[in-house]
């Protein structure tokens, strides 16, 4: 069987291809544009199709698929936001997902976000460049002794937890229920508000769903310290990214870094480079010098890159066995 993949990028193709080569009895093509409504009857006669974590999978891209024969979806993430699964189980498709991969990439990443605005890491790389290596305006703190807050405290979170312990931070949590190993690291659990008002650094690890889509909206923005750090490496929805704009316009916070943005759809993982930029909420955010905007990379290490095309490979294996397992989000049938 041959299995057609949406929104493949360069770094990962070679190793989409040699998972899949190894399960023996598939093929794979690989195609570098994403799975939208214009798309998708690019899988016509495809029984089984593999989308990235950008894919469009609404009821109408669901609709066309099922209309050109394919009956299984393999998303290659975590977060399924962007799936309409009731439209999905109405057609009988399988959907399925990778619901664990390393956490120390999301982790690690976020880290390294914080520290970039903290010690102002792109303004100094630019400067140098130019060969202007004076200090003014790269002052930045030290991490230790200040207060850390985590909202959300999973895998990824709890990751990111045991960094932040090991740079001596106070630590608060956020969550529907605490994590004892959390805990144990001496996180103290708070509610939303208070975490917001007395933290220096906070970090976004909660999945987008509707009850915590713009979780940090303007009031939750105000809350916040005017030398506060933000740290996004979840879903961009999280964040109402106007509200940010004016809090930084105001003269806010002492560093943002995003990897993920709200309107990030046929935007990021794409060259806009020669093209006029319609977003003018994102043309905001990057021109802040203490603002960091990456494109959704965090979890893009060899380490978790591979765990998730090998989860996807065994999705599809079972399917093909008539298997369900943890990953599967809408039984076939």
């Amino acid at each position: 069987m041959e299995i057609l993949a949406f929104g493949v990028q360069g770094d990962e193709q070679p190793l989409i291809e040699k998972a899949f080569a190894a399960a023996g009895h598939h093929e794979v093509r690989c195609l570098d544009v994403f799975l939208t409504e214009d798309t998708a009857p690019i899988a016509g006669g495809y029984e089984v199709i593999s989308s990235s974590v950008n894919a469009d999978l609404n009821g109408r891209v669901l609709r066309t698929l099922a209309g050109g024969g394919t009956k299984m979806i393999a998303q290659r993430s975590t977060g399924f936001n962007n799936i309409d699964l009731d439209v999905a189980r109405q057609l009988g498709m399988t959907v399925s997902r990778v619901s664990y991969y390393s956490p120390y990439s999301v982790a690690e990443f976020a880290w390294t976000l914080a520290m970039a605005v903290n010690r102002r890491i792109v303004r100094a790389s630019n400067r140098t460049r130019d060969f202007d290596f004076r200090l003014n305006g790269l002052m930045g703190r030290d991490i230790r002794g200040r207060t850390a807050g985590v909202l959300g405290t999973g895998r990824i979170g709890e990751a990111f937890t045991r960094i932040a312990h090991g740079f001596g931070t106070n630590l608060l949590g956020w969550d529907l229920a605490p994590n004892p190993a959390c805990v144990e690291l001496g996180m103290k659990y708070v509610d939303k508000d208070e975490l917001l008002t007395s933290a220096d650094l906070v970090s976004l690890h909660v999945p987008l769903l509707e009850s915590t889509h713009h979780l940090i909206d303007a009031a939750a923005l105000r809350m916040m310290k005017d030398d506060a750090i933000l740290v996004n490496t979840s879903r961009g929805g999280l964040i109402d990214s106007e509200a940010l704009v004016a809090e930084l316009r105001a003269g806010r916070f002492e560093g943002v870094g995003l990897d993920v943005y709200e309107a990030e759809a046929g935007l990021f993982f794409l060259d806009k480079s020669l093209e006029a930029v319609e977003d003018d909420t994102l043309a905001r955010l990057i021109t802040f010098p203490n603002v960091v905007v990456t494109s959704h990379q965090a979890y893009y290490t060899h380490d978790a890159v591979g765990q998730i095309v090998e989860t996807t490979v065994r999705n599809v294996t079972d399917y093909l066995a008539g298997r369900r397992s943890e990953n599967t989000l809408s039984p076939a049938g």
